[in-house]
């Protein structure tokens, strides 16, 4: 009896201690399988949101110039209640006032026996419709420079309106432009935001790039030069002009352009060591003769 009840603990004993192994193996196995699966991708699980955030952003200010508009007309429209409200208290007020005025005036010529009540009554007939037409003329003028303001301000919110539609355009192309892997076809659409925009310096540099990714460097040096017409101080049009050069085997220019880069951005020495548009320049070894401009 003392037997079997020793062999049952044991078999419990026993199952406890395989179920507990068990459930411990249980996770380092999908923890396994989770670690085989990250290392089997060859790309990311997430793409950035970067458009969104731009659209988003595009979108709220849209939202704040509509209401920037709104309570600016609601003001506007305000003040012109107001003014005429005043404009015909003040005219109402001055006319009342003025007959006090004639009113006295005649009962004392009245009295003097000067002249006749109909004579009075014209006279002050004519008397306040001169009146009532300088204030009438006057309020006019003060309600058309308000209208001409109002004009000005809707005209100024419509061409803001205008140019946020247009930077909302060009960056929904500079997105589809960095996803582009064809260069002809980054080129189209830089083209097409020069013709939003003609004096977009970037557009014109990276279009130089596109350029020289297609092995046409005289093309990128012209787009260079129409760059720094723009802004002469544009590092990235100097560096292209750089890399154009040295693909033309023109490496005393190259590196006079290139100089000219890293004086405006210590940035661009980085990358000069390994762009490969520039290795003719470092082979040369007229690289590792520039500086870095120190600060003042």
């Amino acid at each position: 009896m003392k037997a079997n009840l020793t062999t049952i603990l044991m078999c419990v004993v026993t199952l406890l201690f395989s179920h507990n192994l068990f459930a411990a193996a249980a996770p380092l196995t999908e923890e396994q399988e989770v670690r085989d699966s990250v290392s089997q991708l060859d790309k990311p699980l997430y793409n950035p949101f970067v458009e969104r955030y731009l659209l988003d952003e595009v979108k709220t200010l849209r939202t704040e110039l509509q209401a920037q508009r709104a309570e600016l007309i609601g003001e506007l429209n305000k003040k012109q209640m107001a003014l005429a409200n005043h404009s015909v208290t003040y005219a109402t007020d001055t006319v009342t006032y003025f007959f006090y005025l004639v009113a006295g005036a005649s009962s004392l010529l009245v009295l003097v026996g000067w002249t006749s009540i109909r004579d009075i009554k014209d006279k002050a007939l004519t008397m306040t419709d001169q009146e009532v037409t300088k204030l009438i003329n006057r309020y006019e003028k003060r309600l058309k420079s308000v209208e001409e303001q109002m004009n000005a301000k809707e005209k100024l919110i419509s061409e803001n309106k205008s140019e946020l539609e247009r930077t909302n355009e060009i960056h929904s192309m500079w997105l589809r432009a960095s996803q582009e892997v064809s260069e002809e076809q980054k080129i189209s659409i830089y083209d097409q935001i020069l013709q939003l925009r003609p004096d977009d310096v970037e557009a014109l540099t990276y279009k130089a790039d596109s350029a020289l990714e297609l092995s046409e460097p005289k093309w990128a040096i012209n787009l260079c030069r129409q760059a720094l017409q723009i802004d002469p101080e544009n590092g990235h049009a100097f560096y292209q002009l750089a890399c154009a050069a040295s693909a033309l085997g023109e490496l005393e220019e190259a590196a006079l352009h290139l100089q000219r880069a890293i004086d405006i951005s210590s940035d661009y020495l980085g990358h000069a060591d390994t762009d490969p548009q520039l290795r003719p320049l470092a082979e040369s070894g007229r690289i590792t003769g520039l500086t870095v401009k120190s600060p003042d």
